[in-house]
């Protein structure tokens, strides 16, 4: 199972903060996950965005870390301040 977290504009998008995600062998690493994520509809589509962050296990990482059965990932957009 993969625990997916959602902040920012993409929880408010898509109406999600946090759900479990079934494992798949064909989760090999994040952008496998985002991919399949993105078919699922036009919503969903925001997470196809090249600013997206991510982290795994709560590390930041990319879209080409491994991805393990058991693992939480979270999706979120890149932060400005001022």
């Amino acid at each position: 199972m993969i625990q997916l977290q959602l902040f920012a504009r993409y929880r408010e998008t898509l109406g999600v903060e946090h759900e479990q995600i079934p494992w798949r062998d064909d989760f090999t690493d994040l952008r496998s996950l985002r991919d399949a994520l993105v078919q699922r509809g036009e919503a969903w589509q925001v997470l196809d965005e090249t600013e997206l962050m991510c982290a795994r296990n709560q590390t930041m990482c990319n879209l080409d870390e491994r991805l393990e059965d058991g693992d939480e990932i979270a999706f979120f957009p890149p932060v400005t301040g001022g």
